[in-house]
């Protein structure tokens, strides 16, 4: 039964549990047992909750919708409310499961139609179907003499005893006698509540299973909900409106849902789920008068429409867009996406720029930065001015008196990014050694268009230089003229900026250089994003064939990994290399079903973001290998940051999570570098090292050294030490 079931539907048992789980805007397993576990606290209306998801699996499988949004449960977490409420209200019959499969389908085809209107502003369609499929069908089965209202919850002892024995009853009495305030008492009915379970019990264990599965979800339950709470207290509204039905629940699911999940967890965000609670008590009172007409409950219409409004609202924001932040990827649980945003907001915020490369080949010098000494004073300071010297610091060879003694004289000048040749000037003589030109202050100049307001100019070319004319499309390192000691220039050298028009005498704009190599002697560095300074030598990195190869990664390569562990153990694994459907492109290990999500860059490798088993190769590789230059530099340091979802949950990373929305104490620090290279007539080989290591303030508690070799144009082996453990893995591509 089971094969014929993967056979028809191959992701079943998980798209019933995603289901579950998405209730709490979460993919986790263990989150959707204990919740699936707790729908049976009361068993008719956990089996109506569980029949309802499935059919609704199964028939959105059959009409053949996105697989993708089956297996995540997108299609299946309202059928399971609208499952529960029929279960609840209903006493068990066939006229009620019949009622309970078109309801599912009703519920489906209802998901699909709002979703398409929500998509459109990039809105989520959280409950709504829920909400109208609920309130349709309650309406019609007022007309279905068939069907019985439960009495279930009213003879609830006789319900214990029948389900549990004395036991149950035993512990329903003593859950009743712990000493809990009523706010506290309130708020495990209203977690219960939002999967039709009106009992402590059922509050309890959400409560725990959510603190195990999210600290910040947990965080934000309590503050949603209390903020309700002392709301109604300070404004002397009816308490008792909290206890009808336990519609906390939409304080509790706002809270979840602004504070972490739709919105990145920040001091921002907690602020907003606080302002946000009054306008879930309006539309509470307000709408539950407008309902009570036709006697339908308001159920989770506060939390849908307030969470809506806000959302759309920020959408439309041209100022203080990161406070709050919505969540631009999606990883499905607070904590996650905040340590996903601030990783990625540190080690890629320069997205916002153009890469824009160093404008030159091989090592070149800069002899005046922003702020010039000289020049590049006001609204023209942010230039470079660039020369070649010798490891004299000499930018000239013999006397220096004739331009052709500067070493930069005649060199090629490129294109620092693609764009199109908007000017050039390039009928200016050059000067000799000493003299300037004030009435062509920039001489020979080439401009290049590469976006709408974003312009690079090219200045003091050599006459007749230009490889390229008006209105040709040139690409990144495309040859375009030679440096020249043209206009007001004394001695040979390059002006480089950029510039938002296209005008020969156009203000300069700060624009930092995407990656360069700095060198002092033979000592290099690898810096992002910055802008050069005086005197430093820079360049553009100049490819490795052997690395460039080693991490030309294609979709659909697989991989044998061989791994021996310290103990002499040894086990093979398989990797494979894929793409999402947004041409996200990861490794993916079938053995521990991990996925490790990378892109090669501007001459860098960077893995970006890793999913399933920490005790993995996959994962060690992962972060072994989280950041590589293509060009080698030997004893040159890479740095980065790792993201804290790469620590474990022990009691330092669950503290860390409470307070992680507020300050961060704990820190993952990545570092790399190139130890030898050698080539010989069979082998070509490169040795890397990194290190990964953990800090508890600025103090480093754990450490993780990778040995790493290249060989032949491929990654043929990672050795892992950690302290006394060694574990080696060999990489093959099949």
């Amino acid at each position: 039964m089971v094969k014929k079931i993967k056979s028809v539907f191959p992701n079943f048992l998980e798209s019933v549990l995603h289901s579950y789980s998405l209730i709490f805007f979460g993919k986790n397993n263990f989150l959707a047992s204990v919740l699936l576990l707790v729908t049976f606290l009361d068993f008719y209306t956990g089996i109506a909750g569980l029949l309802a998801t499935i059919i609704t699996s199964f028939t959105a499988y059959l009409i053949g919708l996105n697989s993708k949004k089956i297996i995540s449960g997108y299609y299946g977490f309202n059928s399971l409310l609208v499952g529960l409420g029929l279960g609840i209200q209903f006493q068990p019959s066939l006229e009620l499961y019949i009622i309970l499969a078109f309801a599912a389908l009703l519920t489906l085809l209802l998901t699909v139609s709002i979703e398409g209107f929500f998509q459109k502003y990039g809105i989520p369609y959280l409950t709504f179907p829920f909400l109208f499929a609920i309130w349709i069908i309650t309406l019609a089965t007022r007309q279905y003499e068939a069907l019985n209202i439960s009495e279930r919850g009213i003879y609830i002892l006789n319900d214990l005893q029948n389900w549990g024995g004395s036991f149950s009853v035993i512990i329903y009495k003593w859950l009743n006698t712990l000493p809990l305030s009523e706010s506290l008492v309130i708020y495990f009915k209203s977690l219960g509540a939002i999967f039709f379970q009106y009992n402590i019990l059922a509050g309890i264990i959400i409560a725990i299973a959510l603190l195990i599965y999210s600290r910040i979800s947990f965080l934000l339950s309590l503050i949603g909900f209390f903020s309700a709470y002392f709301f109604y207290d300070f404004i002397g509204a009816n308490i008792d409106e909290l206890n009808y039905n336990y519609i906390g629940f939409n304080y509790i699911l706002t809270a979840i849902a602004m504070g972490g999940f739709l919105i990145i967890p920040s001091r921002y965000s907690f602020l907003w789920v606080v302002l946000l609670t009054p306008l879930i008590s309006l539309f509470i009172s307000g709408s539950a008068i407008i309902l009570d007409i036709v006697q339908l409950p308001v159920y989770s219409l506060a939390f849908n429409i307030v969470v809506v409004m806000f959302l759309y609202a920020l959408n439309w924001r041209i100022r203080f867009n990161r406070k709050p932040a919505i969540t631009s990827m999606q990883l499905f649980k607070p904590e996650l996406n905040l340590y996903y945003q601030n990783n990625s907001s540190e080690r890629f915020y320069h997205n916002k720029y153009l890469s824009i490369r160093v404008p030159v080949l091989g090592e070149w010098t800069v002899s005046q930065s922003y702020n010039g000494e000289y020049t590049h004073k006001e609204e023209w300071q942010h230039a470079l001015d660039l020369i070649i010297t010798d490891n004299a610091g000499n930018q000239f060879t013999s006397s220096g008196e004739n331009k052709e003694d500067y070493y930069c004289y005649n060199k090629p000048v490129v294109a620092p990014a693609a764009g199109t040749v908007v000017k050039i000037v390039d009928k200016i003589e050059d000067n000799l050694i000493g003299n300037v030109n004030i009435e062509n202050n920039w001489g020979n100049t080439i401009i290049i268009k590469h976006l709408d307001g974003l312009y690079s100019k090219l200045s003091h070319l050599r006459k007749n230089s230009s490889k390229v004319k008006t209105g040709d499309y040139v690409i990144k390192g495309d040859i375009l003229a030679y440096c020249g000691n043209s206009g007001r220039s004394a001695y040979p050298h390059l002006h480089f900026q950029m510039q938002s028009t296209p005008y020969i005498a156009s203000k300069t704009i700060f624009y930092p250089i995407a990656n360069f190599i700095s060198a002092k002697g033979k000592k290099y560095s690898f810096l992002s994003y910055a802008i050069p300074k005086k005197d430093e030598k820079i360049s553009d990195i100049v490819f490795n064939e052997n690395l460039k190869s080693a991490f030309q990664f294609v979709p659909g390569q697989m991989f044998d990994v061989n791994i021996t562990k310290s103990n002499g153990k040894k086990f093979q694994l398989s990797w494979e290399v894929q793409a999402d459907i947004y041409n996200n492109i990861y490794f993916y290990c079938k053995d521990t079903k991990s996925k490790a999500f990378f892109i090669n860059n501007d001459n860098i490798h960077y893995f970006t973001h890793f999913s399933g088993d920490k005790n993995s190769m996959l994962f060690y590789f992962y972060i072994a290998l989280f950041k590589v230059p293509l060009g080698y530099y030997k004893e040159m340091n890479i740095v980065d940051c790792l993201p804290l979802s790469i620590l474990k949950n022990r009691p330092q990373k669950i503290l860390q999570d409470f307070v992680a929305p507020f300050f961060t104490f704990l820190h993952a620090k990545y570092s790399l570098k190139f130890v030898r290279k050698s080539d010989d007539f069979s082998k070509s080989r490169i040795e890397i090292k990194s290190n990964v290591s953990l800090k508890r303030i600025k103090k480093t508690y754990r450490t993780i050294d990778f040995d790493i070799k290249i060989i032949n144009n491929s990654i043929e082996k990672l050795k892992i030490k950690e302290g006394n453990k060694i574990v080696t893995a060999t990489i093959k591509l099949k």
